[in-house]
Parts: C-alpha cells; sequence; structure tokens
C-alpha cells in the first residue's frame, strides 16, 4: 500500500514539473509577459494617420513664398504626359493648363471635357483651391477622370503652382499669416459650405450688398463674382477704403474667411462696420454661396 502511494506520488510530482517546464519555455516562446511587449503594438496601415501624429502647422502662403519655379518646372514634367503648358497649346488627356490659375474650376479649356465631378465645384483656380486639387484630386472633386494621386509635400506643390502661375497668369501670391510670437500656430481644419444655407445667412448682408450679377452697389458693392478678384479693386468704381484697396491679393477661401470673421481686424481702418460672422460653418457657408454666384 506504501509502494502504490509513493508511485502515485511520484508520477503527480514528475507531471507538476513538466508542466512547469512547459509554461516556463512556452512563456519564453511567445513573449507573452509585460517586460517582453512590443516597442510599438499593432502595424501601420498605408494612407492612415497614426494617433497622436503632429499635423504640419505652417501655413501654405509660407510655401509659397520661398517657393523655386525651377523646381516646379522639373515636376511638372510629371504632368506633362497629360497636360500641355503652351500658350495655344492643344488639350490632351488632361487640358492645357496656360493661365489656368485665376479662370473657372473645371470651365472652357477649349471645350475640354471635365468631370460632372471638376465643372460643378464653381469659383476659380486661385491660391487655396489649387493647393486642395494638387494635394488629392479625388479628394478635390469625387469622380474626377484625374487618376494621379496627388502630391504630398507641401513645398513641391507650392514650386509647381508658382511654375504654372508663371505660364500665363501672374496672380500676386498671398501673404503669409503673421503669427504672434509665442502662440502655436492653429491646425487649419477644413469647413465645407453649404451654399443654400449661405443665401440664407447673406440675408443679414442684404441692406448693404446686391449680390445680383451687373446690379448696382449700394453701401456696399455687388458681391456677385467677387470669388477669385482683387481684394478692394474694381466692383464698378466702388470707392473702397484704402485699408482694403491696398491689402493685395485675390479673395479666396483663406481671405474671405478672415473677412468674414472679423472686418476690421483683417483691414483696420475699413468702411464695412458688420462685426463679422464667429461661427467658422456659417462663414463657410456664406463662401459657398459667394462662390455659387457669378
Amino acid at each position: 500500500m506504501e509502494d502504490r502511494f509513493n508511485t502515485i506520488a511520484g508520477w503527480t510530482l514528475g507531471a507538476g514539473i513538466v508542466a512547469l517546464g512547459l509554461s516556463s519555455i512556452s512563456g519564453h516562446y511567445f513573449r507573452t509577459g509585460k517586460e517582453n511587449r512590443p516597442e510599438k503594438m499593432g502595424y501601420a496601415i498605408e494612407g492612415v494617420a497614426q494617433e497622436g501624429a503632429a499635423a504640419d502647422a505652417t501655413p501654405f502662403e509660407a510655401y509659397l513664398a520661398k517657393a523655386d519655379m525651377a523646381k516646379g518646372e522639373a515636376t511638372f514634367k510629371k504632368c506633362a504626359a497629360c497636360h500641355t503648358v503652351a500658350q495655344g497649346g492643344a488639350n490632351g488627356i488632361g487640358p492645357n493648363l496656360y493661365g489656368v490659375l485665376g479662370e473657372g474650376i473645371g470651365q472652357g479649356r477649349g471645350g475640354y471635357a471635365f468631370s460632372s465631378g471638376l465643372s460643378g465645384k464653381g469659383g476659380k483656380w486661385d491660391w487655396a483651391s489649387m493647393n486642395s486639387w494638387l494635394t488629392s484630386p479625388s479628394a478635390f472633386a469625387a469622380g474626377t477622370k484625374m487618376s494621379f494621386a496627388g502630391i504630398t509635400d507641401p513645398q513641391e506643390r507650392a514650386n509647381v503652382m508658382v511654375y504654372l502661375n508663371s505660364q500665363g497668369s501672374n496672380l500676386p501670391l498671398p501673404p503669409v499669416p503673421e503669427v504672434k510670437a509665442g502662440a502655436a500656430p492653429a491646425a487649419a481644419v477644413a469647413v465645407v459650405g453649404d451654399a443654400a444655407k449661405g443665401q440664407k445667412s447673406f440675408a443679414k448682408c442684404a441692406a448693404c450688398h446686391s449680390i445680383n450679377p451687373g446690379g448696382a452697389n449700394g453701401i456696399g458693392p455687388n458681391l456677385a463674382g467677387v470669388y477669385g478678384e482683387k481684394q478692394g479693386q474694381g466692383r464698378g468704381g466702388y470707392a473702397f477704403s484704402t485699408a482694403l484697396s491696398g491689402k493685395g491679393g485675390n479673395w479666396d477661401d483663406a481671405s474671405l474667411d478672415a473677412w468674414l470673421a472679423s472686418p476690421s481686424a483683417y483691414a483696420p481702418g475699413t468702411k464695412m462696420s458688420f462685426a463679422g460672422i464667429t461661427d467658422a460653418q456659417e462663414r463657410a457657408n456664406v463662401i459657398a454661396y459667394l462662390k455659387s454666384v457669378k
């Protein structure tokens, strides 16, 4: 009886030693202990921004200010398989791009057949819209015929845009926004405007501004087709303040947003008595409406 007990005890002890050994071996093999966790859990998916990744807060105007036209011409060679840029050049797979900056988006170009996604965008090719387009054509105009994925490097985009501008457009470069000392620049957040809602908001402006094509100026200038035009210029000879007429540049998304947020801060001494629109979405809606009225 005692021998049987000793035998059972021996087998039990042996089984325990074997189990302990297997547990140790498997723990080392699969590295389940916390001290052996990978430095980075999971794996990156190409094209998806990683959590905590810092966005480039440099304003695009700063890249334009230091753009290299020669480098832009060199980069444009990537586009030459589909686009010509010579004055009077024929369209190819894509439209001829001579003088394209400042023109209507998805319009003209010798009758080129643009996609409805692009021809329906409205507005003009300015610095902001061209930057968005070159970053990702498919994101800018869903359903576009443009198969090019885009240019991820902002400086390379700026170089190309300055080169295109030299080919028959010659728009003035936009001013670089000032950043107060010690203040971190805010990350830009794209707000998509709703033109129909913008039209309703524009009722606040109708006491001073007309917006019908060919309409007369009132207390303020007629605003039909103002998007893409020079700031504080034209408008049927309207007498702008020197503060606004001296700003330079064209009315694009960025400048209109800053103006609508606070006219007096944008152009100190302006004749515009309206305090501004504090809500970013409402400003985007009004801008979308202004783009739609040509």
